[in-house]
């Protein structure tokens, strides 16, 4: 096995997760599973309400409680120049996401955010007035003639043909549409992440360069190692540090054996030593001084430049992007030679440290689905490379191979792993999926509910595995022809679904800066003014207002038997797995529109332009997606009262 290692010259620069209520029916992810292949385009086509059928005749499912907040939408569609709809009070949808207030997650986005080389640079915008007019303010938009909110019916044909063309016009409008004023010129920045895709392809790319993404995937991709030699020792500032450790240490209740590790491994023996409780900064660095390896478990819980990297790279490898810290004195190891079942990204952040890499001892430790134990040194072969990291060097190795690490005489070690994809194989997919394929293939195919042969226990088995009797052979064919017939049976979109809604359980929240607050219904609506002693600034979304996906892999649009569901990972805490799943449950017609907002991406598009034949429908639907965080606004929701421009101060 050969290993890579790209090395820049010393004198070139650089370029897991709120309280949700149980789920009502207690069934196993394909169990009422009625089709072999569904979307939310096919139910929508074969659902059994039909499109005439009163919307409203659907059972209400949440009670928003908001009777008092303005007219009748028949008022307001009758008011002229409106631009707002009125809240309504009642709705179909269904909130299976009842939890705790939780804390507001405060923002460190860097200053330099126009300068990083993981973030969007978007440069502002000017939009100038007649009095220095080299720009030509455009003219207002004219209102359609349509109505949305009509009595008219469409035909589903009429209402899929509808669908494409938005979706195609809405790829062909990217453009960025800025507030006008007469008489002054307005220079606006927008702040919140474009595309959370192309994002996340900048981060993978800043983080094995000079590598090219390509290069890796076809060459060392779950292949073999790769060293990547900078000889820029900040290269990657921003990750985590050693004075960040100790804030942590010292801000947060970090606990040993759930949080972080102290241990060595000398003489052939790895050994913890854990004490039990709370990890004082002062007990850390006692154990660290003489000898101990620090390891912290889950450090996107604590930092937020890991959590907002962590979030970012989740999804480019759409699965969940983990990491863990350690720390190393100066002449020590921690922990003994064994292989992870995760991809291993390896960034030295302070000091030096020695790596050894071993070859797989066998077949099976290839792509290894579990972690092994701690392995003894005599029983490995020859090592298969023998490395020096410093700090802003990249090790990566794939999945099964055996490493261990040691640190030099004159300097301690700090480094992160980044892990990602496991349990996110081609074996894990089938073992979801084909359960579902021979029971769907049972219940719609009559060879598969066939008797075995009377006689088969005569002629098969291991007694009989070394006879070539015609019987033995008939049996073999057969079963080689179901195995054939069962891929038609196979539900490979709905177990898509399934592996994504399991993502949304596992994946980070996203990261949410000041800015993009300012477009969310995190900052955006009611709050209290102190000086009025009321409340203030409400506002409300009406059928202009320009709306899109606040990332491209924050909800998973799933059919479950009779059910379409919404599955998101906004509400997830920043420890893996610590809630249950979250998502909305929406009523079958609404799924086309979500498949336009998820297909439209990034680009923003109008509530009214939405593939639903009521305005109703419209605002109900995104009314409850910006509720739980899901869309931003183009730009920041206006307020309807006066008083919001009120000081808050008492």
């Amino acid at each position: 096995m050969h290993t890579y290692t790209f090395s820049v010259p010393e004198d070139k620069e650089g370029s897991r997760n709120g309280v949700t209520q149980p789920e009502k029916k207690n069934l196993q992810p394909f169990q009422m599973m009625k089709s072999k292949r569904v979307s939310a385009l096919s139910v929508f086509r074969n659902h059994k309400q039909d499109q005439n059928e009163d919307p409203g005749e659907e059972p209400t499912a949440v009670k928003r409680s908001i009777s008092d907040v303005g007219p009748s939408l028949m008022a307001i569609n009758k008011k002229k120049n409106s631009n707002f709809l009125k809240a309504f009070k009642t709705g179909t949808l269904r909130n299976h996401n009842v939890s705790d207030s939780k804390k507001s997650r405060q923002s460190i986005l860097a200053d330099s955010i126009m300068d990083s080389p993981c973030l969007t640079a978007v440069k502002p915008v000017a939009v100038e007035t007649p009095e220095n007019s080299q720009v030509t303010t455009p003219s207002k938009k004219k209102k359609k003639k349509k109505s949305p909110s009509g009595n008219s019916k469409m035909s589903v044909a009429e209402m899929k043909k509808s669908f494409e063309k938005k979706i195609k016009k809405q790829q062909q409008q990217n453009v960025r549409r800025v507030p006008q004023a007469i008489g002054q010129s307005i220079i606006t920045t927008v702040p919140y992440i474009h595309d959370s895709r192309a994002e996340a392809t900048k981060l993978f790319t800043q983080l094995i360069h000079p590598v090219t993404v390509e290069k890796f995937f076809t060459q060392m991709w779950e292949r073999k190692p790769l060293v990547v030699r900078r000889h820029i020792s900040d290269y990657y500032n921003g990750w985590f540090s050693t004075e960040e450790l100790d804030s942590i240490l010292r801000k947060e209740n970090i606990q040993f054996g759930k949080n972080i590790d102290v241990t060595t491994y000398c003489d052939g023996k790895r050994e913890t030593h854990n004490p039990t409780g709370q990890a004082h900064a002062a007990v850390v660095w006692d154990y660290f001084q003489n000898g101990c390896s620090v390891r912290l478990l889950n450090p996107q819980t604590y930092s937020e430049n890991v959590w907002k990297k962590l979030s970012i790279l989740q999804e480019y490898f759409g699965c969940f992007v983990g990491a863990n810290v350690y720390l190393t004195p100066a002449n020590s190891q921690g922990f003994a030679p064994h292989y992870d079942d995760i991809e291993a990204f390896v960034i030295q952040l302070e000091g030096k440290k020695n790596w050894t890499l071993y070859p797989y001892r066998n077949d099976s430790e290839m792509l290894a689905r579990t972690s092994s134990g701690n392995l003894n040194v005599a029983d490995l072969d020859k090592p298969l490379i023998n490395v020096q990291l410093h700090a802003g060097d990249l090790l990566y190795f794939p999945r099964g191979m055996i490493h261990q690490a040691t640190t030099v005489e004159d300097t301690h070690s700090l480094h992160i792993t980044v892990s990602c994809c496991q349990k996110n194989t081609w074996g894990d997919f089938l073992e979801k999926m084909l359960p579902t394929a021979i029971k769907l293939a049972m219940d719609d195919d009559v060879e598969f509910r066939k008797s075995l042969p009377l006689n088969y226990l005569n002629f098969m088995g291991v007694a009989n595995s070394e006879s070539h009797t015609k019987e033995r052979q008939d049996f073999m064919q057969h079963i080689d022809k179901l195995m054939r017939r069962l891929i038609s049976h196979a539900p490979v979109d709905a177990t898509c679904d399934q592996m994504g809604k399991k993502f949304m359980h596992e994946s980070l929240p996203p990261y949410i800066s000041d800015g993009e607050k300012q477009y969310t219904i995190h900052e955006q609506g009611e709050r209290w003014n102190g000086k009025s002693q009321s409340v203030v600034s409400r506002v409300e979304l009406g059928p202009d207002t320009r709306i899109k996906l606040l990332r491209a892999g924050i909800i998973r649009l799933v059919i479950e038997g009779d059910e379409v569901r919404i599955y998101y990972n906004l509400e997830n805490n920043r420890l893996y797995q610590d809630v249950e799943s979250n998502y909305l449950e929406i009523p079958h017609r609404y799924a086309l529109a979500v498949e336009f907002l998820l297909q439209t991406y990034p680009d923003f598009t109008t509530v009214e332009n939405l593939p639903l034949t009521q305005l109703t429908e419209q605002i109900e639907l995104v009314q409850a997606m910006y509720e739980k965080g899901i869309l931003l606004t183009e730009i920041p929701l206006e307020p309807l009262d006066e008083d919001s421009s009120m000081d808050e101060g008492e």
